[in-house]
């Protein structure tokens, strides 16, 4: 997990249109980036291309060719950045994480109350299971 690159914040933003869209052209990326810039002005299309080269240097993604467009898909899930985001800034520990977030106070009480049912799925999922009953009669019954 360790060998996953950091990506700038103008990268990380590209990161986030391929994980939500999927496999995405320079133009796609560049359309789905507008709405996202807090200027008035989107990035210009041989920005985002080069963004793209460089990002791919880096080992963040991967093209294939589909006629004569590049088509761009990360390298890394966003579950595996989030882990490698996890053990960089936290040494592993998901409850002081969980502990800066609720220091910071940005989560709000439905977003806890969806993070308590996810919890508790979790705990559910980890749970083992009783071991079935055997239907084999035993020796010791009478």
């Amino acid at each position: 997990m360790s060998d996953i690159p950091s990506p700038t914040p103008r990268e990380m933003e590209i990161l986030k249109v391929l994980w939500e869209r999927g496999p995405s052209s320079v133009r796609m990326v560049q359309d789905c980036l507008a709405p996202r810039e807090k200027r008035d002005e989107k990035a210009a299309y041989n920005t985002v291309q080069t963004l793209l080269r460089i990002m791919e240097e880096k080992g963040l993604v991967k093209h294939r060719l589909k006629g004569r467009t590049f088509v761009y898909t990360p390298c890394f899930s966003r579950d595996q950045s989030a882990a490698r985001f996890l053990e960089r800034v936290f040494d592993g520990a998901a409850d002081q994480l969980v502990l800066s977030l609720l220091r910071s106070e940005r989560i709000g009480k439905a977003e806890l109350e969806r993070m308590q049912d996810m919890i508790a799925e979790a705990r559910h999922r980890k749970t083992p299971s009783k071991p079935a009953k055997s239907l084999q009669p035993s020796g010791d019954n009478p």
